[in-house]
């Protein structure tokens, strides 16, 4: 019964380093982090923020820096004009002045300083025509002219 005692010690104290020694364990599926190794350290990904940071060895022992996320800087810019597309608007409404674009629907108005395109008639079109035969004549009879002239000459 002593020996049977002292086998069971000892398979109690060898069990956790024999654990060791096979590995380290796959983290459960719900973990909240998830790291990947590459050159600069780790790569930490929080599972329930969506957020990347990189882990390195620092002077004083591993520290994570958060990864710069354009989507998070888009959104943070976005954000910021909105406020100050909103606080432009306060102005201009505070100064009396009508906000940009802001006729009624269906309405006849065009905000100020916008043009409208306006396509020439057909009775345009002729007119322009009619000049452009005329001037066209005019060079024509020059031109012949100004031959006769230089025929008598010679």
């Amino acid at each position: 019964m002593n020996r049977m005692a002292m086998l069971a010690c000892l398979c109690v104290l060898a069990l956790p380093s024999l654990a060791a020694a096979q590995g380290p364990a796959s983290p459960p599926d719900d973990a909240r982090y998830s790291f990947s190794k590459i050159d600069e350290g780790f790569l930490r990904l929080d599972r329930q923020t969506g957020q990347v940071s990189l882990c390195s060895r620092k002077a004083l022992g591993w520290a994570c820096e958060t990864v710069a996320d354009e989507r998070a800087a888009l959104e943070g810019e976005i954000a910021r004009l909105q406020t100050q597309n909103a606080a432009l608007k306060k102005e201009l409404i505070s100064n009396g002045l009508a906000l940009p674009g802001a006729t009624a629907p269906g309405s006849s108005e065009r905000p100020a300083g916008s043009l409208e395109l306006k396509l020439p008639s057909q009775a345009d079109v002729d007119r322009v025509v009619s000049f452009m035969e005329k001037v066209w004549r005019r060079l024509i009879d020059s031109v012949n002219n100004l031959q006769k002239e230089m025929s008598g000459r010679t």
